[in-house]
């Protein structure tokens, strides 16, 4: 027997102004210890106040410390899990990481061709780890099918200028500006380089430099105190909390400049769930009673929530 429908008078109706979160869409690997991968896409979505829309593009065998192998989702699968959730529903930006080999590539690039109006952040993953053969075929469609949708590529200093510039024999790393231009004849409009090595001052602490860079020159950036510490999953926090920013219309200079704050800060209050790398901590923002309060403040098992980070909150410590 047929259920009939309810009767549109006892269904409840969202406020009219209660407007739903910006909607990402993230194709990106299982990432069993949620440092980076779907796991950490979806935490930093969700505390960047959007909602995260996840494809699984491989699953990823490692811990905190390193990555053992990971087995490819067919391509097939990979499109059919986006058009799936396409038909339904509306997207405001893409985030980009690990897609599993050149197949998935292909499968991923053919779904973004079908949006060329919605933004894409592209995290450029080190995948040294693969053998290879898989490896220079994974980047040679990275860099042919991906870079030409990308609004920003984001990747650490290395790991771009091996993708970007293999050859390169200067006798300085080259600048973000010419990783820009590099990035920028395959089709990227921005790079966002991390991990950029300073020289320590006289009596000051060793830093590290993040700079937004078109092929005209750099934008912007954040410098950071270097941690000893290492960490895992960072850079997939940035891009995530960068393509959740532009999924609510912020402007690509101040994203930058939060989605950096955001990061920071994360990674200020990282944890170490294993034996491994430190973890970002995505919801640092969400305190419980006692680590800000004074003692007896609040019921028992209260949470104080502060606001989630934001780029005018004031000075930011950097590492």
């Amino acid at each position: 027997m047929n259920t009939p429908a309810p009767d549109a008078a006892d269904t409840p109706e969202a406020p009219a102004d209660d407007a739903p979160p910006a909607c990402v869409m993230t194709f990106n690997a299982s990432d069993p210890s949620g440092a980076g991968g779907l796991a950490g896409d979806i935490a930093t979505i969700a505390a960047m106040g959007a909602h995260a829309l996840p494809v699984v593009t491989a699953i990823v065998l490692r811990d905190t410390a390193e990555v053992f192998e990971s087995h490819e989702i067919e391509s097939d699968v990979i499109v059919e899990q986006a058009r799936s959730i396409l038909e339904d529903v509306t997207i405001a930006a893409w985030k980009v990481g690990f897609l599993g080999s050149a197949e998935g590539v292909a499968g991923v690039a053919e779904v973004l061709s079908d949006y060329p109006d919605v933004p894409l952040v592209a995290y450029l993953n080190d995948v040294s780890w693969l053998e290879e053969d898989d490896q220079q075929a994974y980047l040679d469609a990275f860099r042919e099918l991906i870079l030409p949708a990308t609004e920003v590529l984001v990747g650490n200093q290395q790991t771009l200028i091996d993708a970007l510039l293999p050859d390169w024999d200067g006798e300085r790393p080259p600048s973000a500006r010419e990783l820009a231009v590099a990035a920028g004849e395959l089709g990227a409009k921005y790079v966002l380089v991390t991990g950029i090595s300073l020289p320590s001052t006289k009596g000051g602490e060793a830093s590290v430099d993040n700079v937004l860079a078109s092929p005209q020159g750099a934008i912007t950036g954040e410098k950071f105190e270097r941690f000893d510490a290492g960490f895992v999953g960072a850079g997939e926090t940035l891009a995530a909390a960068l393509a959740s920013l532009l999924a609510s219309g912020q402007d690509l200079h101040l994203a930058v400049s939060e989605a950096l704050s955001f990061l920071d800060q994360a990674l200020d209050a990282g944890f170490r769930p294993g034996m491994g790398n430190v973890v970002p901590d995505r919801f640092f923002w969400a305190l419980p009673e006692g680590e800000e309060a004074d003692e007896g403040e609040g019921p028992p098992g209260e949470v104080l929530l502060e606001e989630p980070p934001s780029a005018e909150r004031g000075p930011r410590r950097i590492h």
